[in-house]
């Protein structure tokens, strides 16, 4: 089996769920399943945080224009329903039941379009940051995959590829990326032209946007990849310095 772990970055105005969870940070969205067929999709999904966070969560899913999960939006005109399963004050099950159109698709569509049946999904959303993590055959191919999705969410969020990793039964827990050992491609593009077109230097020698505008991806998914890499190397290098004995008080 392999492993697929990719993240969406949203871009402001772009997603009303992205939008709601950005406004509250401290908000999570994680799935507890998620299934599909070529035509209908169905989820419930736990949301937890603040109430009023909840709320604004709740209506926003139900009264969209769209269904959440919809890539493409535009007169997408799928029939969807959301419904309350439990409700407390810091948290909110949710189900969804969305038939598809000819005009509309979604990640887990695309999935099973390109890697066929018995996919497993999982998913985390915080912020503007929506995490997918998918368990494929052993034979899958990902770079088409990755292409069509990348085309389908160009003019809303930016993606970001995690991990790629073969796995078996045993692997299948899911794993912090924030222990990740090695910097993904993407974030190692991005920490070159940071350091190559003086981001880095004091003062500043160009701007977040306008070195996102240099590399032809959102301002956002950019940050998110600097963030992600700033944060492997210093874990890397308080890790590996050399112990210090701090001096034992005279008491």
């Amino acid at each position: 089996m392999r492993e697929f772990v990719f993240a969406l970055e949203y871009e402001p105005g772009s997603n009303p769920v992205a939008d709601i969870l950005a406004e509250f940070p401290e908000t999570q969205l994680r799935s507890l399943s998620c299934h599909v067929t070529t035509d209908t999709l169905w989820r419930v999904d736990h949301i937890s945080g603040a109430e009023e966070a909840l709320d604004a969560v709740a209506d926003a899913v139900a009264t969209a224009d769209y269904f959440a999960d919809c890539l493409v939006r535009r007169d997408c005109r799928g029939e969807w329903d959301t419904r309350v399963l439990d409700r407390s004050t810091e948290t909110l099950i949710l189900y969804s039941y969305w038939n598809r159109t000819v005009a509309c698709t979604s990640i887990p569509h695309l999935a099973l379009e390109h890697f066929g049946d018995g996919l497993i999904f999982e998913t985390t959303w915080r912020g503007r940051r929506y995490q997918w993590r998918l368990i494929l055959p052993d034979d899958a191919k990902l770079t088409p995959f990755y292409e069509t999705l990348e085309a389908e969410i160009a003019e809303t969020a930016g993606v970001d590829i995690i991990r790629v990793k073969d796995t078996d039964a045993s692997g299948l827990d899911m794993v912090d990326d924030e222990n990740e050992q090695f910097l993904s491609s993407e974030q190692e593009s991005a920490l070159r032209a940071a350091v190559e077109h003086g981001y880095y230097e004091t003062p500043r020698a160009i701007e977040t946007y306008e070195l996102a505008e240099l590399l032809g991806i959102p301002g956002s998914t950019l940050s998110y990849r600097l963030r992600r890499a700033e944060a492997h190397l210093a874990g890397s290098y308080v890790k590996n310095m050399p112990f210090t004995k701090l001096p034992q008080s005279d008491q």
